[in-house]
């Protein structure tokens, strides 16, 4: 068993990998960022990687002669195994297997995407369930990951530990009201746009590919444009789209018109970055008034990308809508709204608390 774990995930104190690699005899860890990690060695040439996807074979219907001598399990948050996963070109090249689990997940600390997700240990034990049934331990295991979850949620939160973590959200008040109170209203946006020489001014930009969701009820708009040049292969790759999506592609004015009909009454855009909202005037509506999702400093630090963002601070993504780069931007900005506004309002609902009780006064009557 060779487990290779994000980097951002081996500080984490519920380390469930840890767990396993301290239990299973024939495992290593290797820790490390995406360089690190496509550098691993030791990799059996018959191993196999424990991964759900589109043709994955699940572990319990697979023949024991074509049982993967060596198996290779991933370890970190949703969002960071998909990364490496896309960035190291070695898993995509495994066999991969998948679990059928009859249980959900124990792990009750942490959300799971869907019902078949399970915990890095809970995977490793139904897998070797499925190929080594006659290990010995597994319930073991599982009875110290349960102790574990259960320990933790019966601990009572010191007083301590309830403003450490107000503190880490410290600058709540930055978060715009529109998020904390009316978060329905916004309508996010992403637009791929062709490249353009650098003396262009980025106002003029044109969108070649352009999403939106409105948050309040899932409402999606997906448009293609027509192309104004040539485009390189290279670009297609960058946007993750095939060149087919634009074959037939609507004009630019069509876009526009189609786009209009979308937009309701008291929608408000929101994109994380300056770059798409450059890219509103040519749609026919206001850049200056979206929102920018990334000047809400809600933490104190600063991030160099929105997937940054969802990765530090841990932030529970959701499935994409739309094709490509632009449906994964658009899908961690509905993540980000919706985190803010659950720290937002449980910040705000702890201070009006705090207001509210009685306040012991200190000396005798």
């Amino acid at each position: 068993m060779v487990i290779l774990q994000h980097r951002r995930e081996r500080r984490h104190r519920f380390n469930t990998a840890r767990l396993a690699a301290l239990w299973l005899r024939n495992s290593r860890i290797v820790i490390g960022n995406i360089a690190d990690l496509a550098r691993v060695d030791g990799i059996a040439p018959d191993a196999g990687l424990l991964s759900p996807g589109d043709g994955a074979i699940e572990l319990n219907e697979l023949p024991a002669e074509r049982s993967p001598a060596q198996l290779v399990v991933l370890d970190g948050t949703w969002h960071h195994t998909k990364t490496l996963l896309r960035a190291i070109p070695w898993l995509a090249q495994l066999p991969r297997y998948r679990l059928a689990p009859s249980a959900p997940s124990r792990y009750r600390i942490r959300r799971e995407p869907n019902a078949d997700a399970l915990s890095t240990v809970e995977a490793i034990v139904a897998a070797l369930r499925a190929l080594e049934p006659e290990t010995q331990g597994l319930d073991a295991v599982l009875d110290a990951f349960s102790q574990m979850i259960d320990r933790q949620i019966a601990h009572p939160k010191a007083e301590l530990g309830r403003r450490r973590n107000e503190s880490r959200y410290r600058s709540v008040g930055n978060i715009p009201g529109i998020v904390l109170n009316e978060p329905e209203r916004l309508v996010l946006v992403y637009g791929e746009t062709s490249p353009q020489r650098s003396e262009v001014i980025r106002p003029c930009r044109r969108p070649t590919y352009w999403v939106a969701e409105r948050l309040g009820t899932g409402e999606r708009f997906e448009s293609a444009v027509e192309l104004p040049t040539s485009i390189d292969d290279g670009v297609f790759a960058h946007w993750d789209l095939p060149r087919s999506v634009f074959d037939g592609a609507p004009a630019l004015q069509d876009v526009v018109a189609h786009w209009r009909e979308f937009l309701r009454p008291g929608d408000v855009l929101a994109a994380y970055c300056r770059a798409t909202a450059d890219l509103l005037p040519s749609l026919g509506s206001d850049r200056d008034g979206c929102l920018l999702l990334k000047s809400i400093d809600f933490t104190g630090r600063r991030y160099r990308s929105l997937e940054e963002t969802i990765a530090e601070e841990r932030i529970e993504t959701v499935e994409a809508g739309h094709a490509g780069r632009a449906g994964r931007r658009v899908a961690n900005a509905v993540a980000l709204v919706r985190h803010l506004y659950r720290i937002g309002n449980e910040v705000r609902r702890r201070r009006q608390s705090d207001e509210k009780s009685p306040r012991t006064l200190a000396g005798g009557s």
